[in-house]
């Protein structure tokens, strides 16, 4: 696989990342499809690999995901502001502190945003307990099940 068709799976990938974000875009199955696609590009061992395990970690995330509350984080107050500020969070802290540091990295992302926008540290608390029983627990159970995959895919491309 040359260099610009792992690049486009980067991009899809990257695509499918930010697509978890955003309500009715099929992110995760992004994610998932970039893999697939870099896994029939390059059929060897650790392709297959890296794919079973995508698709293992995928539908344990989409079973959890069923079992929490719908999204209705708009209703909550956590607007575009709220999700993307999460997200980042998420992608910082995934990095910084390996695989664990995205749920308190997705966690920081909302307090940090509603601590600027009301001012107090107990009303952004609160704010941040609102939004994760409104759906923020799905959002970063889908984010953290992609971004997941997506170390994986790194891991096989650098270390493979």
């Amino acid at each position: 696989m040359g260099v610009w068709e792992l690049l486009l799976v980067a991009v899809v990938m990257l695509l499918g990342l930010c697509g978890v974000l955003v309500p009715g875009v099929p992110g995760s199955w992004l994610v998932w499809a970039s893999v697939l696609w870099w896994a029939l590009e390059v059929p060897q061992k650790r392709s297959a690999v890296v794919l079973g395990g995508a698709t293992f970690v995928l539908l344990v995330a989409q079973a959890v995901r069923w079992q929490l509350p719908p999204r209705r984080l708009r209703e909550s107050g956590g607007g575009h502001r709220v999700t993307a500020a999460a997200g980042v969070g998420a992608l910082l802290g995934f990095f910084l502190v390996p695989v664990v540091g995205a749920v308190p990295g997705f966690l920081g992302g909302v307090y940090l945003v509603e601590r600027l926008r009301l001012g107090r540290h107990g009303e952004a608390v609160t704010s941040v307990r609102a939004v994760m029983r409104s759906g923020g627990w799905s959002v970063l159970t889908e984010l953290f099940a992609c971004l997941l995959i997506a170390g994986a895919w790194l891991g096989a491309m650098i270390w493979g």
